[in-house]
């Protein structure tokens, strides 16, 4: 008779096994692995441990910064100062303005790019020729770098050799000096970015329009429902987890706004946003701060505004969800 270690070795009995048959040892560690339910923590932590390492400790030390008087060849040297760079900042007018630039360029290149990608998610999810290669083109401007684009559309914006002057002035408008102005460049920049970004949010769009039931529709049909309704009944309340999604995206791509607007002012007008800061944003002032006139406290300081300034308006968007919620 074979021993249990000649079955184990054999194939004919798994290692670990009694002659009666039994697996003690694969039982123990099969209740062993069952009991364990803290298991899938272990494999989250170091997550969360690289997520707080790479998050967590550059956010606390800028805040740390921003309490100094620090200067960019002399990071080893630091001057307590508390609170009086928020206290500065607060009373420049600098900063004001960098966050209206902010604001604005933000409301018209995210308001006009996200209805233009949610439109353009409708028609791609429309049975087409060619569906595919229109998905991959609307991908295009996204993977497209920053530095080329804004170049690109500098040179379509150019006062007198560029595109869109030719356009108006064979209508008969006179040429528009789209970086001089306020109004122009910040219209200027928004388009860099609409571009850029429209199907990218398109694409998420059409993702969450093709999760919706075809049920949905079909009884949208039977009640009589046209295209038009059947968009604004169906498909947007259908998605709208993934437009609030966009919405966030948006507003944090909106606040960091830097390259764009770095590569318009072509030369030393970029970092300050124009000749009279006509379109700097509050990253272009970050590192105006930091890289030009090297106060690191500063710019940290400026860093943090930023920072609560999307803690603000996420905490009020939750505020006023709720209220709605609760009188509805």
């Amino acid at each position: 008779m074979a021993t249990s270690t000649t079955k184990a070795l054999t194939g004919e009995e798994p290692p670990g096994t009694t002659g009666d048959g039994n697996t003690p040892r694969r039982r123990g560690a099969l209740l062993h692995r069952l009991d364990v339910k803290g298991a899938p923590y272990a494999f989250v932590a170091p997550f969360f441990v690289v997520f707080a390492a790479f998050s967590f400790y550059p956010l606390v030390y800028t805040s740390w910064i921003s309490l100094h008087d620090v200067e960019l060849a002399t990071l080893d040297v630091m001057e307590w100062v508390a609170f009086d760079n928020y206290v500065e900042l607060w009373g420049d007018s600098q900063f004001w303005n960098a966050l209206q630039n902010t604001i604005t360029i933000g409301v018209i290149s995210t308001v006009p790019q996200l209805m233009m990608a949610l439109g353009l998610a409708h028609l791609l999810n429309y049975r087409m020729r060619a569906s595919l290669f229109f998905r991959v083109a609307s991908l295009v401007p996204y993977a497209t770098s920053v530095a080329a684009a804004a170049l690109v559309f500098t040179m379509i914006f150019e006062r007198d050799f560029g595109m869109i002057n030719w356009a108006l002035g064979s209508v008969g408008i006179d040429p528009v000096d789209w970086e001089a102005d306020k109004w122009p460049a910040q219209a200027a920049i928004s388009t860099i970015v609409i571009w850029r970004w429209t199907g990218y949010n398109a694409l998420l769009y059409l993702a969450a329009m093709q999760a919706i039931p075809a049920e949905r529709y079909e009884a949208a049909s039977l009640d009589g429902a046209s295209r038009w309704k059947q968009f604004t009944h169906v498909t947007v309340p259908g998605i709208r987890s993934t437009i609030v999604f966009t919405i966030v995206l948006s507003t944090i791509g909106a606040t960091q706004l830097f390259g764009e607007p770095l590569i318009f002012g072509q030369g030393p007008n970029g970092v300050t946003g124009g000749a009279d800061n006509q379109y700097q944003t509050l990253g272009l002032l970050l590192y105006e701060e930091g890289w030009k006139n090297y106060q690191m406290g500063r710019s940290a300081t400026v860093a943090w505004a930023m920072f609560m300034l999307l803690v603000v308006a996420f905490a009020a968007h939750h505020l006023i969800k709720r209220l709605r919620s609760r009188t509805s």
